[in-house]
């Protein structure tokens, strides 16, 4: 376990360095000295420039595609366990192949797991993630999960709006239970969007469950990937009545035609949180820092204090606007 008599080190993973170094201003450290050394071939590897002997590290990286992401997270480990670190915490503020988690068809792998037992295997002594695609993914790891739950950030925004009609949605039936906590939160009834798939990222059909006319809709989803099920969602909810739609999601992955898709779209606005770096403005688009969240739940880790804590709503847990 973590303990306070050793020394506290961050370090930045490439793909997540600017949300390392908010993370570490919230925290008030400076985030540790490693590089990451590369062949002319494409090969990489991370160098501690300092002794993390008997240190309790903490390795900052989402992962993201591509799947470098992941395995410079994994040498991170590696490098941290083989150099005498005493406690490893692997921060992955958003947990890449989280949607592989079961076997929906014949004959195919089960990332998420996968990605478990490769994170075990490397040295790591705990992961903590936000907003797992699938909560029970949890169960795919035999060391400890903090599962950080970015509602916290999100339901102060969405009451910051003072919408005078507020309706949850869920954007598919997976998400309903999602929904529910957003509803529960705000006192907001929930409407569900019910899609059908011809196959990923594209969508057959969709319908709507529950009465929208003259309501502030606001849509709820983990991840955001093409926005094609945000977008085709919001259109519907237009359509049957709605007054306005905005819609939250923690991670941006942002892929394909996404930012085109939510710029021609009926969105007011998407607000997701900083797990993922935008690749490029949009002006539809608000980004909610997870810093101070994430900094919270290092130093109770450390302190031995408890996550659970964190959950509840403005519990010290600032909003923030990053643009």
């Amino acid at each position: 376990m973590p303990s306070q008599f050793n020394p506290v080190k961050l370090f930045a993973g490439s793909a997540s360095s600017v949300l390392a170094e908010q993370i570490a201003h919230a925290s008030a450290r400076e985030l540790g000295d490693i590089s990451v050394s590369r062949f002319s071939d494409g090969e990489f590897q991370p160098i501690y420039n300092e002794s993390v002997r008997g240190c309790d590290v903490f390795l900052i990286q989402s992962t993201f595609a591509p799947s470098d992401n992941l395995m410079e997270l994994l040498l991170m480990i590696d490098a941290a366990k083989r150099a005498s670190a005493h406690y490893i915490t692997a921060v992955i503020p958003y947990f890449g192949l989280a949607r592989q988690d079961r076997k929906d068809k014949p004959r195919v792998a089960i990332g998420a797991k996968l990605t478990a037992n490769l994170l075990a295997a490397a040295g790591a002594h705990r992961v903590m993630t936000m907003d797992l695609h699938a909560a029970q993914i949890q169960g795919f790891f035999d060391i400890p999960v903090d599962h950080l739950d970015a509602s916290v950030i999100m339901v102060p925004y969405i009451k910051s709006l003072k919408l005078p009609n507020l309706v949850i949605a869920s954007p598919d039936m997976g998400g309903t239970a999602r929904a529910r906590v957003f509803a529960k939160a705000l006192n907001a009834e929930v409407v569900i969007c019910d899609k059908q798939r011809k196959r990923a990222n594209e969508i057959e059909s969709m319908s709507v469950i529950g009465d929208v006319k003259g309501a502030d809709i606001v849509l709820v989803d983990d991840i955001c990937d093409t926005a094609g099920t945000l977008t085709k969602a919001a259109a519907l909810l237009k359509e049957k009545g709605a007054n306005s739609v905005r819609a939250v999601c923690t991670h941006g992955v942002l892929s394909g035609k996404a930012y085109d898709n939510i710029e021609n779209s009926v969105l007011e606005e998407l607000i997701i949180c900083d797990t993922i770096p935008l690749k490029k403005a949009c002006d539809k688009i608000k980004v909610l820092t997870v810093a101070d969240l994430f900094s919270k739940a290092i130093s109770n880790v450390y302190e031995h204090g408890s996550i659970s804590d964190l959950f509840r709503m403005g519990d010290g847990v600032q909003t923030k606007v990053k643009f």
